[in-house]
């Protein structure tokens, strides 16, 4: 049997995730159903990136562990994709005890092989944080996190040798040109990103803890690039006893993702693959992004739909619809709410809807849901018939190319040609004339049998209202395969039933009233989480609360200054011998803005002294001196000169 291997990426909890997140699911659940019913054994996978400094941050404002806040995002996000239908094979977590065994081992042999070597990341360092920050990541050019100030400095880490893999990635995109779609993304990645030249790529911190260790050397954690991308492989069992998925599923058909992270799936995950001697994925498939209003989704703004209150009043497939239907795969696409409320009423109350209704009303009321089998064809037939067999070939070529809005499009073709169909054949005159009757039964088989026909096509999107129709008109088994499309006249003609409307029509403006102030309250509530975080955030900052015992552990020494000179290169860094009482230590300070090396040579400082070693600028840094901010906006320092070396400051 042919397989199919399809993922999305795997999502960050740091939150409950939105309908924006859902766009790409569904999507995948869509082509994954359609490989079902064409026969493949799919693999479908999904899940969740829960490592991090961000997802420990936010457990530490919650007040509990990194763990319950992923294990508690975890099952909404599951909640989430049953209520989405979305049909996953498999849900990976990267705290899984299997990913972090083959996430090391992944590690460890790219390392044997050297194509990860040991070296020093230089970024801005907050030591209250224990925390590197990038220029650009500032604030003010302060840290982000608690506004004080940063210094810049080095932390030993691990490096990936990404810059080594640039000829062949551009090799690959030349012989692959279907490799990373759509093709305005290659452009991109060459232009923007490989041609300016690649560098090295950090893949381990010591700074951050709430990740996988490196278990030949535990004081670093593998960083994200490792760790999230390489579930992939190690969801299908690579790296560990058994291999027998991997080897079964493995190059992945399809990686679906938004295209804010197609980088790093278009250049460092091949750039491992080709590391570790392994098959490529065979397509990168980035979508654009799903906003509302045209603004990017933010609960921040208050303008993130939750697929859950959408839900609660419209149904499931109406949201598949609409996400699949109305944004071009590969393009940005907007959430409205009118829009939504137009598809809704126009395409399937309208066109689906009463297709159904109005089909399955004149099979019971005129044979009692039981079509004879003596039936007259005539004009108009042929037509509705040539238009199911090539729509269904449309269909197929489409979701063959992830063109869910063309697919949908070809769909709704038949569905109105359908229509025009009872337009033209008038089966309510026909059923004031017995002598019709044949002709009758034939032109309400072929609506059964043309919505049999939609019905399987339909599954991929919108599977309950498929399944809904299957059972008004009376069909399974083999007539709903995806092959009993191929040939008009699967269906027996009996069994059919008249169940629920399944698209009621909405007043439009009462319905867009009603739907705004949904949105509304749930992003009120949203902004208040927000808006509450952050004024924990800033409370916190203005007013930081330590424990007596927190305070003693601090080692606060007084420090003699044997000598003080400039570190060069480093315009902000000065470099001191300090004698403690019983040796000497060189520390690192960023003061040389503030003071020259000859103002301070000879003084007793306060430093303390049992913080962890870091390195500045290739000096090993061993102690912190204290000094005071200024109203003019300058750093003083405290000099203690009327007390020995070696005092203890309590």
């Amino acid at each position: 049997m042919k397989t199919f291997y399809i993922t999305t990426p795997i999502y960050y909890p740091s939150s409950n995730l939105h309908i924006g997140n859902s766009y790409t699911t569904v999507a995948a659940d869509a082509v994954a159903r359609y490989k079902r019913m064409r026969g493949y054994d799919v693999m479908f996978l999904t899940g969740l990136d829960e490592h991090g400094q961000k997802i420990a941050q936010t457990a530490e404002k919650e007040g509990i562990t990194p763990q319950e806040h992923v294990d508690k995002i975890c099952k909404s996000t599951k909640e989430l994709w049953k209520l989405m239908n979305i049909s996953y094979d498999k849900f990976i977590r990267t705290t899984d005890d299997y990913h972090v065994k083959s996430v090391q081992k992944i590690f460890k042999k790219l390392y044997d092989k050297g194509e990860i070597y040991k070296g020093e990341y230089k970024g801005m360092y907050c030591t209250p944080c224990e925390a590197f920050w990038t220029k650009t990541q500032l604030v003010d050019g302060k840290c982000p996190d608690c506004g004080r100030e940063v210094t810049e400095m080095s932390e030993e880490a691990y490096f990936f040798r990404l810059s080594k893999y640039a000829d062949r990635l551009l090799e690959l995109y030349k012989n692959n040109p279907d490799f990373l779609q759509p093709a305005s993304r290659v452009n991109e990645m060459i232009n923007n990103f490989i041609k300016p030249g690649l560098e090295d790529l950090c893949v381990s911190r010591t700074s951050v803890k709430w990740g996988i260790p490196v278990d030949f050397d535990p004081e670093h954690v593998i960083y994200v690039w490792i760790d999230a991308l390489s579930n992939y492989i190690t969801a299908l069992g690579y790296g560990s006893d058994d291999e027998s998925l991997y080897k079964k599923y493995w190059p992945a058909d399809v990686h679906l993702m938004a295209k804010d992270i197609v980088r790093f799936h278009s250049i460092i995950w091949p750039a491992i693959l080709m590391a570790l001697d392994e098959p490529l994925p065979k397509k990168i498939f980035a979508h654009g992004w799903l906003m509302f209003d045209g603004d990017k989704m933010s609960k921040s703004k208050g303008n993130v739909v939750d697929p859950v209150v959408l839900s609660d009043r419209y149904s499931v497939d109406a949201i598949r619809y609409y996400l699949l239907k109305e944004i071009p795969f590969g393009t940005d696409g907007s959430f409205t709410n009118r829009a939504f409320i137009n598809r809704i009423n126009s395409d399937l109350a309208n066109d689906l809807g009463n297709l159904v209704s109005r089909s399955v009303s004149m099979a019971v009321k005129y044979f009692g849901g039981d079509i004879p089998a003596k039936r007259e064809s005539g004009e108009y037939d042929d037509d509705l018939i040539s238009t199911a067999a090539a729509v269904k070939a449309e269909v197929e070529e489409h979701l063959d190319g992830l063109q869910f809005t063309k697919a949908l499009t070809s769909l709704w073709r038949l569905i109105s040609r359908a229509n025009k169909y009872i337009d033209e054949t008038v089966p309510w005159v026909l059923g004031k004339d017995e002598s019709k009757k044949d002709r009758l039964a034939c032109v309400i088989y072929n609506l059964c049998e043309t919505l049999r026909i939609i019905s399987v096509l339909l599954t991929p999107f919108m599977p309950h209202t498929a399944e809904s129709i299957q059972k008004q008109i009376g069909v399974s088994g083999d007539e709903i395969t995806w092959d009993s499309t191929e040939r008009f006249g699967a269906h027996t003609g009996s069994g059919i039933s008249k169940g629920e409307n399944l698209f009621p029509r909405l007043d439009t403006e009462k319905e867009l009233e009603e739907l705004q102030a949904l949105l509304e309250k749930s992003n009120k509530q949203a902004k208040k989480a927000v808006k509450e975080e952050k004024s924990n955030t800033a409370e916190s900052m203005q007013k930081p609360q330590i424990e007596i015992d927190d305070f003693l552990r601090s080692e606060l020494t007084v420090c003699k200054v044997i000598d003080c000179e400039k570190i060069e290169k480093a315009d902000k860094l000065l470099k001191f011998t300090l004698f403690d009482g019983s040796s000497e230590r060189t520390v690192v300070s960023g003061i040389a803005k503030y003071y020259s090396p000859d103002e301070l040579k000879g003084h007793n400082v306060i430093v303390v002294t049992n913080l962890k070693p870091a390195k500045l600028r290739g000096v090993e840094s061993n102690g912190m001196i204290l000094s005071a901010d200024t109203p003019d906006g300058g750093i003083k320092v405290v000099f203690a000169d009327d007390i020995p070396a070696g005092g203890k400051l309590r």
